[in-house]
């Protein structure tokens, strides 16, 4: 007999009283579709009449689930890249406003899932159910031999012939070409290219920038190509070392917003303005992009859709189903900087 506080309630009691099984129970509390409508309901009914509610750590310890989701930006500690570049920030709210709707947890890192120390591999210690990985950075070989390791994972970066693991990012390729494109529509001849080409995705943007030239007779000139990190205090120096060069270019491709950015303050210090003497045009359309002054024109990798994108995957993934890479097709977005008319964003 129950005393006046009244014992708390089990599933098994939850089960003998709707007649079923606990599993059935435990399915139908979690919104199952598995579990027909009518018994479902029967359920969910009993349970909030005895104000049952699911010990949610004790079933995530049964079903081996931690509710999390690691994302990892495995970034090389002799590189000046950092978390808090705006493009990080930008990807890693989109990611937790994605993994949120799906009721877990983010757990963010910088160390890479395949280090030595086996603690780093949140799915081997059990830390998480899945691993978002941002970019695949110049360790190729270790991403491929991780991510065949383990299929829970999923990989944000360009999309590359012979990787065989989830991607989702834009295509690179022609986010370059529309870049220089707009700026040869423009009547710009002498474009700078402004990135490091030897990550992948700004690799594949160089290349989509020499695709545009090419398509339109102009020959690639190589002394226009700048190895630009994205540190924005470097981007700012390689930008300076351009126009003191006295390199000849009326216009600029930058390979992320913050070169963009970097590149025009160097300009603007160097007495040269943009867009009156060289129009520029950055990538990835990072929210402060619009309100730069002045503000960037750029390439959007539409990175809210991407983040739901690499969430979706994931936890298909995660229930055992198989997926397909992800391209994003990337837009060029038109404002000041360029010196053509802006289009509405």
């Amino acid at each position: 007999m129950r005393n006046n506080k009244q014992e708390e309630l089990t599933m098994a009691d939850i089960a003998r009283m709707a007649g079923v099984s606990e599993s059935t129970v435990s399915r139908a509390l979690a919104g199952s579709d598995l579990v027909a409508e009518k018994t479902r309901k029967r359920i969910t009914e009993l349970a909030s009449a005895a104000d049952y509610t699911v010990n949610e750590g004790a079933r995530n310890l049964r079903l081996k689930k931690t509710k999390t989701i690691e994302v990892v930006i495995p970034i090389e500690s002799h590189h000046r890249q950092h978390i808090s570049e705006p493009f990080f920030l930008d990807l890693i709210g989109a990611l937790a406003d994605a993994i949120a709707d799906r009721n877990h947890d983010m757990l963010l890192s910088k160390i890479p899932p395949w280090s030595t120390d086996k603690r780093s591999n949140a799915l081997v210690s059990g830390r998480a159910d899945g691993i978002i990985i941002i970019g695949q950075g110049r360790r190729r070989a270790e991403l491929r031999e991780f991510t065949r390791a383990h299929r829970r994972v999923v990989v944000w970066g360009a999309h590359i012939d012979d990787e065989d693991h989830a991607v989702v990012g834009s295509d690179n390729r022609e986010g370059g070409r529309l870049a220089a494109s707009h700026l040869l529509s423009l009547g710009r001849k002498r474009i700078a290219f402004l990135g490091d080409v030897s990550l992948p995705e700004i690799k594949l943007r160089h290349r989509g920038y020499m695709d545009a030239l090419k398509e339109a007779g102009i020959a690639v000139d190589e002394e226009l190509t700048f190895n630009a990190p994205f540190d924005s205090e470097e981007a700012y120096a390689t930008a300076k070392a351009l126009v003191e060069s006295n390199i000849k270019f009326d216009a600029i491709f930058a390979a992320s917003d913050v070169i963009a950015m970097s590149a025009i303050a160097a300009f603007r210090n160097a007495g040269v303005n943009a867009p009156q003497d060289v129009s520029v045009v950055g990538y990835d359309d990072i929210f402060s992009a619009a309100w730069y002054s002045p503000a960037l024109t750029t390439i959007s990798q539409s990175i809210h859709e991407g983040g739901a994108a690499l969430v979706k995957s994931l936890f298909a993934l995660i229930e055992g189903e198989t997926v397909s890479s992800v391209v994003l097709q990337p837009k060029l977005i038109v404002r000041q900087s360029c010196g053509a008319h802006p289009t509405r964003t």
